[in-house]
């Protein structure tokens, strides 16, 4: 049941929201040999977490979860379940181990897209990343990191608003990578780095 709607709402109904609000879509191909992953990008708004489930091949909605933070996301009970039933997301709560939480999933076979900088930033602008992606990739040095620029979601949608408005937006989606660094500071540089040479990039 839960795939059924998680393939009506990214496969049929997203794709022709995405185009309606100016949303564009590039290099989806990025995920076609790819069985597990992490994709990591920048972060300006909601609009960023649809954009990139709808980019996943149906075969992959299932086991891919956004991670979040319960304490938007899951302040209510009916919240925490709508979200879990329609974004398929992982909520961290303050009590919980976050990065234990996410290395279960991982371990399940399970994919994740995470946002390194932790909240909502500037449109156009990218935050220091957390190091947690840097632990989990070093932990999983056979998991590909997936990179993603994503530029004008912030003007659809911006942090505190809740009506989209049409603007031009474009989704980068680069080449499944494996981390090359030998410390979590050389990863977390090293994925900062591949997603910003996505927003000169073709």
């Amino acid at each position: 049941m839960k795939l059924l709607f998680l393939i009506v709402i990214y496969k049929v109904v997203m794709p022709v929201l995405l185009r309606l609000v100016g949303v564009r879509i590039r290099h989806k191909a990025a995920y076609q040999e790819q069985k597990q992953f992490i994709v990591v990008a920048n972060h300006n708004s909601h609009v960023d977490t649809m954009a990139l489930l709808a980019s996943l091949p149906i075969r992959l909605l299932i086991k891919t979860h956004p991670v979040a933070t319960a304490n938007y996301f899951g302040k209510k009970k009916w919240l925490a379940f709508v979200s879990n039933l329609f974004v398929n997301t992982v909520l961290i709560r303050q009590k919980d181990n976050a990065l234990q939480l996410l290395e279960q999933k991982l371990k399940k076979g399970h994919s994740l897209i995470l946002f390194p900088e932790g909240t909502r930033g500037k449109p156009g602008e990218m935050q220091a990343f957390r190091s947690g992606i840097g632990v989990l990739l070093s932990a999983f040095p056979h998991i590909p990191f997936i990179p993603v620029w994503i530029e004008g979601t912030g003007k659809i949608l911006p942090k505190g608003s809740f009506l989209p408005v049409p603007f031009e937006a474009e989704v980068k989606i680069g080449a499944a990578t494996l981390a090359k660094g030998e410390t979590v500071e050389e990863i977390v540089g090293e994925v900062q780095s591949a997603i910003l040479a996505l927003r000169g990039g073709e």
